[in-house]
């Protein structure tokens, strides 16, 4: 049985056959992701109004693919008062959006107190907004920075408000990679080993994969097996989201950056490949909104959101600074012939446009 034949028998795909699918051509592989994507979402794209909230660039850490944490590149360190991050939540309910998305840097100078005590003022001033927050390698830092295991870490969080995790520090899981391009960072198995934490205690999360930098084709495929064999433990994961590396203001020295061609092909074997982790997420913010729009055909039924500001893609060159008008992405949507459906932060649908 070849490869096609596999992905329509509903076959799992491991290594060998995910790679064999990159050799396909990008219509037939477009055509077995969409089949996967209609059987489980038809013509629904899926988006929410939220809005992103970046509190500090200030971080230990030097990852060579980061342009926002405050470096040689970007000389401009800040952290926000909790009362400014606080103000940004409740305007932004006010606005519409029903989740706040609050990623940050590694701050050692903020001090435990500000990051928790940032979600517990949110929710106390905001108290129906969704808080998704804290990255597993945020989680990683505090734990280490301030003497916590990371239950306690995550027991902190539940306690202070938040309700759901990003997928974000997750990067390639190939060890020889990221200690190239984030060494310091949470390791791979740290990374799994927090979401299993976390989904353990009833919670949700999304999972990330970095790429188009130094990876190959196959550490992308290692990357979504061992998110594949998590999900199975735990079905904890809402949504896979390929991110695309932004190539601006960092200290990577790339020069054969993916094609939209190898980018729409990765989505694809990420839909075929993750079975089991319900969305696939074309985030606009890195792979353009006209590409995203096109990553419908490939698998993805996920566009995140309006956003309404984003600054750690934007820094690199993604064109995220001020988010997206609703009336236009409801409208890109529909005019690349897929139903529009606003969800919440937990994929409840709240509107079909």
């Amino acid at each position: 049985m070849d490869v096609v034949e596999k992905v329509r028998n509903n076959a799992r795909i491991g290594m060998e056959d995910a790679l064999k699918l990159y050799d396909l051509d990008l219509y037939t592989l477009g055509s077995l992701a969409d089949e996967k994507r209609r059987a489980m979402h038809g013509k629904k794209t899926y988006f929410n109004i939220n809005r992103h909230i970046n509190p500090t660039n200030v971080c230990k850490d030097v990852c060579k693919f980061c342009a926002y944490s405050a470096s040689r590149k970007n000389p401009n360190p800040y952290t926000m008062p909790v009362e400014q991050i606080v103000e940004i939540a409740r305007h932004a309910w006010e606005n519409g959006a029903k989740e706040v998305h609050v990623v940050s840097a590694h701050n050692p100078e903020a001090g435990l107190d500000w990051y928790l005590g940032m979600f517990r003022a949110i929710r106390e001033a905001v108290p129906e907004i969704h808080i998704k927050a804290l990255t597993a390698a945020e989680i990683n830092f505090l734990s280490e920075a301030y003497g916590l295991c990371v239950d306690e870490v995550l027991d902190k969080m539940v306690e202070n408000g938040v309700d759901s995790m990003p997928g974000g520090g997750a990067e390639i899981f190939d060890e020889e990679v990221r200690d190239y391009i984030c060494k310091g960072k949470v390791s791979s198995r740290g990374w799994l080993d927090i979401h299993r934490k976390w989904h353990q205690r009833g919670r949700k999360s999304n999972a990330t994969m970095l790429f188009g930098h130094v990876e190959n084709r196959a550490h992308r495929i290692d990357h979504m097996l061992r998110l594949r064999e998590l999900q199975d433990e735990t079905g904890g994961f809402n949504c896979f989201i390929p991110l695309v590396y932004q190539r601006q203001n960092n200290y990577l020295k790339v020069t054969d950056f993916p094609t939209g061609q190898e980018i729409l092909k990765t989505m694809a074997i990420a839909r075929i490949v993750l079975d089991n982790i319900p969305h696939l997420k074309a985030y606009w913010v890195t792979a353009t909104i006209n590409l995203a729009l096109i990553a419908q055909e490939y698998g993805a039924n996920d566009l995140d959101g309006t956003i309404e500001r984003e600054s750690i893609q934007a820094a690199a060159g993604a064109q995220s600074a001020h988010g997206m008008p609703l009336e236009e992405f409801v409208h890109l949507i529909k005019d690349s012939g897929f139903v529009p459906v606003e969800r919440d932060s937990l994929y409840n649908e709240l509107k079909v446009w």
